[in-house]
């Protein structure tokens, strides 16, 4: 342990940051649901940081444009398997994290045994579909999630706690537009930033350091670099969390 701890001694020098903190993550799983510009910087820093294990669950092969973000990746593994590459990856970063990896979307089918270990995951797929069974899962399961997305030069992002804020239905109620998954525009440098907040938020969850997002969205724009916080409510109403529901799944 003292090996480890060297490791990270750096973040042990944060005020209030202790060593049971530290052990928090290394007893935690964190399922990152997409690996590319979003949720493989997450990876990467929750690694660095000491997680203990991480699920990877990302379907498909690597392209070409998916390099401009996409920083657990290298040029010569382009045509093959991402969720493989981004377990060597980290592996190499830090070899004491356990990775489990499905080269698999978020599905129905799946998502129990994606979250059956997880105590806390982290929503990075590029579309709504994915991203609502991850919500439902979460809520029936009392597993927090982060939610996050960016489009371009803007983002957003969110914690869902169930039982206490707002899950994405609330926020999204609305039928799903039908929309390209590759179609919007990526700066590398944006969506690095937003898995960067993914892992302080997935931190502070996990070990009970510093102050989460409860019920509220940070919404940024950095072409101006404007960043501000909204308040958000829970709908009594929801079909995923409302009470009706809650009660039914407890």
């Amino acid at each position: 342990m003292k090996a480890s701890f060297e490791r990270y001694r750096r973040q042990l020098m944060l005020g209030g940051f202790t060593p049971e903190h530290q052990q928090k993550l290394k007893d935690s799983t964190v399922l990152v649901a997409g690996i590319g510009g979003l949720g493989g910087t997450a990876a990467l820093y929750l690694a660095v940081a000491g997680i203990g294990k991480m699920i990877f669950a990302h379907s498909g092969k690597l392209t070409l444009s998916n390099m401009n973000r996409q920083i657990l990746m290298k040029d010569d593994w382009i045509g093959k398997s991402r969720v493989i590459q981004g377990m060597k990856s980290i592996e190499h970063i830090n070899p004491e994290v356990e990775i489990e990896i499905y080269d698999e979307r978020t599905s129905e089918a799946n998502i129990d045994k994606l979250l059956a270990d997880a105590d806390i995951a982290l929503s990075a797929r590029p579309n709504f579909g994915e991203r609502r069974v991850l919500n439902g899962a979460c809520i029936g399961k009392g597993i927090p999630l982060v939610e996050a997305a960016m489009n371009g030069m803007e983002g957003y992002i969110f914690n869902i706690i169930p039982g206490e804020t707002p899950c994405l239905n609330c926020l999204y109620p609305v039928d799903d537009p039908e929309w390209e998954e590759m179609g919007f525009p990526v700066l590398g440098a944006v969506s690095g930033m937003l898995g960067c907040m993914m892992t302080i938020e997935a931190i502070k969850l996990l070990t009970g350091y510093g102050k989460p997002l409860r019920s509220q969205m940070l919404v940024f724009n950095t072409v101006d670099m404007e960043f501000r916080k909204f308040t958000t409510h829970k709908d009594p109403e929801c079909s995923v969390c409302g009470a009706t529901v809650t009660s039914l799944v407890h």
